[in-house]
């Protein structure tokens, strides 16, 4: 196994829970099919595109430019702090970017996507976006279901005071 893939699997690394089987794939799946039909559509058939004629370049260019930057922090962020350290002790992860929303690494894949959207406004990337957001929202709740097996009432807790995307939007107990 490689040095990098070991770093990442829970069974080498007892302080990580785990992920969906298909998170990986389906992830890459996503990527691919976002950007042939982003690319598609605002560079070829420019068939859902109309939005970019009504909203000018210099409104919709900074916010795309804006939300890469804000996809590329949070990347950053979260991935070193579930896999730039061991824990001695397997916990709950509640530093950093942790601390104010469950799935980090999640957001900022959508923060990207939106961002190239924001650079070309396309109607069809909107709608695969969408089935993106399905997607890893389901992937994130069978992540929650395996963390709270292993962490139980700490995790919950957690879910409670925490919001799962969006900063300060929890839902009621």
């Amino acid at each position: 196994m490689s040095r990098k893939k070991e770093h990442h699997n829970p069974k080498t690394r007892p302080d990580l829970t785990g992920e969906h089987k298909f998170g990986d794939a389906g992830q890459l799946i996503s990527l691919f099919l976002f950007i042939i039909v982003w690319c598609g559509d605002s560079l070829f058939l420019q068939k859902t595109i109309m939005f970019n004629d009504v909203i000018p370049l210099y409104i919709h260019a900074p916010l795309g430019i804006v939300l890469l930057i804000c996809s590329g922090y949070l990347a950053i962020k979260s991935i070193n702090i579930v896999f730039g350290e061991r824990r001695e002790t397997p916990s709950v992860i509640r530093k950093g970017v942790y601390g104010i929303i469950r799935h980090p690494m999640y957001v900022s894949e959508i923060l990207l996507y939106l961002g190239l959207i924001c650079i070309s406004i396309s109607l069809a990337a909107i709608f695969v976006l969408i089935l993106i957001i399905i997607f890893l929202y389901s992937i994130s709740r069978y992540e929650e279901k395996l963390l709270l097996q292993r962490f139980g009432n700490d995790y919950q807790n957690y879910m409670n005071e925490t919001s799962m995307w969006i900063p300060g939007w929890r839902r009621k107990k």
